[in-house]
């Protein structure tokens, strides 16, 4: 009896090691001082250009949007969608992503698979100038099937104590900046998936009238990484409240980073939501609130800024690549959210 027949290959995770050096190499910051593969990863903490600095950390998932990567054995870009759900977290706060680890458990370690998956988590580590420093890849024979996996990331990022962002500064008059998502991003998946493969028992490779790409496609879109664009902002203006809208959606969200004493009112007909979410809305039969309590509804992230700095924070978005609007204001209350049309 061996490892190897246990179910776990010891060689095949080595392999994996190799395919994806190159991948972590290429986001590495001046900071790491350690090689892949160590037993711990090291970054030296200089912080150059920070007077307080503060380590925001953020840790997730990309939940059962693994499955459509499964189904369609495409995997180079779940990868994007962990980094995503992790730094937009951090940058919230105003920080600037610094490293991230990631975790892999598969059901065997396939190290091609490992390669496509690695690849996506290194593209979307350089695209928000954050260093992939470390990470875990275990075989779990007997929990998971050979072609399972789950994945999750650590990342943590920094900023200087009078720079935290955290909605104390919000006033009534306030203006809502939506900054558009790329789809689906990496929530509602149960509801999605149950609503197109066991309602209506579609085929990841269908085309649905109003979509623009199959099924599949359209599902395995990556998340928007907004970190490039926030930071910039934070640079540049004064940003009083930054949400990342994912599990929960606008409803659930927004209220996180309101102060006492105020409400949100969000117009929700000054954007047009991809046409993704109305194929959701209409063939699962979904009540419109629940749409907005379950999905990002076509609003990745939103900042609320003050009355005359809305503009100049479309703009700068605009530069980095965002398509941003006006989407609300910020109204006396008791900290909730009013959706109007």
């Amino acid at each position: 009896m061996t490892y190897s027949r246990a179910g776990v290959d010891i060689e095949a995770g080595a392999r994996a090691v190799e395919l994806i050096r190159e991948e972590a190499a290429s986001t590495l910051r001046p900071e790491v001082i350690s090689e892949l593969g160590g037993f711990g990863a090291l970054f030296a903490a200089a912080f150059e250009g920070y007077s307080d600095p503060v380590l925001v950390s953020s840790v997730d998932g990309v939940g059962t949007k693994l499955k459509v990567a499964q189904m369609l054995d495409r995997h180079d870009t779940i990868g994007i969608d962990l980094v995503a759900m992790c730094v937009d977290d951090i940058v919230t706060c105003g920080a600037e992503p610094l490293f991230l680890l990631d975790y892999l458990a598969m059901g065997k370690v396939d190290p091609e698979k490992v390669r496509a998956i690695v690849a996506g988590i290194a593209r979307g580590c350089r695209r928000c100038g954050c260093a992939l420093i470390g990470g875990e890849t275990a075989e779990h024979p007997g929990i998971m099937e050979e072609d399972e996996y789950d994945l999750a990331g650590f990342a943590v990022g920094v900023v200087d104590r009078e720079r935290i962002i955290d909605g104390s500064r919000i006033v009534p008059g306030d203006v809502i900046v939506g900054i558009m998502s790329s789809g689906l991003h990496s929530n509602g998946y149960s509801l999605a998936r149950k609503v197109f493969f066991e309602l209506n028992d579609f085929d990841p490779g269908d085309r649905l009238r109003g979509l623009s790409a199959t099924l599949g496609e359209e599902l395995l879109t990556p998340t928007e990484i907004y970190a490039p664009g926030v930071l910039r902002l934070v640079r540049e203006m004064d940003v009083k409240g930054i949400v990342h809208v994912t599990g929960g959606g606008l409803i659930e969200n927004v209220p996180r980073v309101l102060p006492p004493g105020v409400d949100a009112a969000i117009d929700i007909t000054t954007w047009h939501p991809h046409s993704i979410f109305k194929v959701i809305k209409d063939m699962g039969g979904i009540d419109e609130v629940e749409m907005f309590r379950t999905f990002n509804m076509g609003i990745g992230m939103a900042v609320v800024v003050d009355l005359g700095d809305f503009r100049q924070a479309i703009h700068l978005l605009g530069l980095e690549g965002y398509r941003a609007r006006r989407i609300g204001e910020i109204h006396d209350g008791s900290g909730g959210i009013r959706l109007t049309c």
